[in-house]
């Protein structure tokens, strides 16, 4: 319903007086070093929770064993077998790398692609299995960091992406992240589910500018 133009004015006034102003704002309390946290007691389930409210796929593996037999899980029954393959640093590569060839799929490692060869890699992968920056368990967003040797192809061209995460790497939320993480790269990549669209009659599409699927595979033990 409108409200008339002294109504309204008369609610600003009352807003500044009560102390509702620019650069004034609520007291929060603090819980840990950082004064806001979105994510409540239990990181891991608002995590999960925000990523498949996003339309976006969690799993948690308790062990190394447990974390092969979820991508195999993941794998095993989509179609394609070209994979963009960028290590967690927190596991070993060539464990993961072997896994994954044993599922039949060709793997192309990031750190070893030539320079020459990276483009048609790219846009020829039918998935991009990669570790993360960032995980943001208030809006369950995966944040990717663009370095050398870290392109965001991996995470952005193919049609299927897995992101393997630490539990370690789960920050409650935005605040974490640009107000107590170390220096940060010039260029980070929030991804939030799937890639979607509305542009075309504001008819949600998915997989128009990214992955169509997105995994988040969260590693409980590490």
């Amino acid at each position: 319903m409108a409200i008339s133009r002294s109504d309204f004015l008369a609610r600003i006034r009352d807003a500044v007086a009560a102390g509702n102003r620019a650069g004034v704002g609520t007291d929060i309390p603090r819980r840990g070093t950082i004064g806001y946290q979105g994510a409540g007691t239990d990181p891991v389930a608002c995590f999960i929770r925000e990523l498949e409210t996003a339309g976006g796929k969690p799993h948690v593996a308790d062990g190394l064993e447990a974390l092969c037999a979820c991508l195999t899980g993941i794998l095993q029954g989509m179609p394609g077998t070209s994979i963009l393959f960028e290590s967690p640093a927190f596991l070993d590569g060539d464990v993961l790398a072997a896994h994954l060839r044993s599922l039949g799929k060709q793997i192309t490692c990031i750190d070893e692609l030539p320079a020459t060869e990276s483009r048609d890699s790219f846009f020829a992968a039918d998935f991009g299995v990669s570790g993360v920056e960032w995980l943001i368990a208030e809006t369950g967003s995966i944040v990717m960091a663009t370095r050398p040797g870290r392109p965001r192809s991996t995470s952005l061209l193919p049609p299927v992406h897995v992101a393997i995460a630490a539990r370690t790497q789960i920050m409650a939320d935005l605040f974490d992240l640009f107000d107590g993480s170390p220096a940060l790269p010039s260029c980070l990549t929030l991804i939030t589910g799937p890639s979607k669209t509305g542009d075309i009659e504001l008819r949600l599409v998915t997989g128009v500018h990214g992955p169509g699927e997105v995994h988040v595979v969260i590693c409980s033990w590490a």
